[in-house]
């Protein structure tokens, strides 16, 4: 028997609440650029791992730190003229049987195409400078994580999830998204959207870095404002029908000359830094008005991290859970170190909506504790956001 709990409180499910705060940082966000090269890096090794030996080893690469460089946009170019600089560190194993695993080629090659990938107009060459401090895990460590059967918890930490995202939410995270897919050029990745909900107004603060290459003066700039504008509230609208109001790039200053203007699209040119598990929740929002952890999950393996595995896993229960009509559903998962993470210390399931959904849910949390495993595979095929 495992140790699950569900309870149904008498509180107020968040839609129908007074207040609501959603935050999502974008792709291009220095924090969640960190996220995303340590989970790319982490896949990497995982691959790499599985390769040689048929398993993935021990490793943990989610300290990943970006300190801004410095850049002069102008209208119709610029340039970048101190290199953002990206450290890549945590621990993975780099020895086997005397033979050396070139993990930190494997992590600066992972890095440099996951920047490829997702920003446009960042030259790799140039724009940024790559350096590794990956060392070997700690020993005790690893004697947990290379233990045969279900995989035994690297930490005592604890995971949240919960479901369904409120509309609020929604708006936030698809904003965000569409904005990159909207066939705005000038837009570059590194977009933030806040959300505020206050009864049935909702109000977007959005910040998008413009790229100056696709600026030729400051009244393009206002006219693709103006265009991004009229856009996303075309968007909100077929998203709610509550009454949202959108403002974007709230530091300008015309009169002084002051826009949010990127050679690169994103803030990092210019002195802005990032850390791992300092921006989105796995779930891709921050959400001051739902159960979250602390812990970052991107980067964190796949096997035997609970920071990493019952945040993901916490999120798919509670996703099942609400689709059987729960109204609302938080699940939280608690570990202890060298336990069995299949045995949880507690799984605390909070469920508004029918009671007679609590056999079902048990049901749900028996499942997905018993296919625990099922997260590390989907983790390695990319099929798992983290951030």
């Amino acid at each position: 028997m495992r140790n699950i709990v569900i309870e149904f409180p008498n509180t107020l499910p968040l839609e129908k609440q007074v207040i609501e705060l959603v935050e999502r940082k974008g792709v291009g966000h220095p924090d969640s650029l960190c996220d995303g090269i340590a989970e790319s890096v982490s896949r990497a090794l995982c691959k790499e791992y599985i390769t040689r030996y048929g398993k993935i080893l021990h490793h943990n690469t989610d300290q990943v730190e970006i300190v801004g460089g410095r850049a002069e946009p102008e209208f119709g170019g610029g340039k970048v003229i101190k290199p953002i600089y990206i450290l890549l560190g945590g621990r993975a194993t780099t020895w086997v049987d005397k033979k050396m695993i070139p993990v930190g080629e494997i992590a600066i090659n992972a890095t440099k195409e996951y920047l490829r990938k997702n920003i446009k107009n960042l030259n790799v060459g140039s724009h940024v400078e790559i350096e590794q401090r990956l060392g070997q895990g700690s020993s005790d460590l690893m004697g947990v994580f290379g233990q045969e059967g279900i995989p035994r918890a690297n930490d005592t930490s604890f995971g949240a999830g919960f479901a369904p995202m409120s509309t609020t939410e929604r708006l936030v995270l698809e904003t965000e998204k569409y904005i990159l897919k909207s066939g705005f050029k000038e837009v570059g990745e590194d977009v933030k959207v806040m959300g505020l909900r206050n009864r049935d107004k909702i109000k977007l603060t959005i910040a998008c870095a413009i790229v100056s290459r696709y600026i030729s003066d400051m009244d393009n700039y206002k006219s693709v404002m103006d265009k991004l504008h009229t856009k996303l509230n075309s968007f909100a609208s077929k998203i709610t029908d509550k009454d949202v109001s959108i403002d974007i790039n709230t530091a300008d200053d015309y009169e002084k000359s002051i826009i949010y203007l990127t050679v690169t699209g994103i803030s990092a040119e210019q002195g802005d830094d990032g850390s791992v598990g300092r921006g989105n929740r796995a779930n891709g929002l921050i959400t001051p008005y739902r159960p979250m952890s602390l812990e970052a999950t991107s980067g964190k393996n796949p096997v035997n991290h609970v920071g990493k595995i019952y945040n993901l896993l916490s999120k798919k229960i509670a996703e099942e859970i609400a689709e059987e009509g729960a109204e609302q559903v938080h699940v939280k998962l608690l570990s202890q170190i060298g336990k069995p993470i299949d045995q949880p210390l507690i799984a605390s399931i909070h469920i508004i909506g029918d009671k007679r959904l609590e056999r079902k849910a048990r049901e749900i949390v028996d499942y997905w504790l018993e296919n625990v495993t099922k997260i590390t595979e989907m983790c390695v095929k990319g099929e798992l956001t983290t951030f």
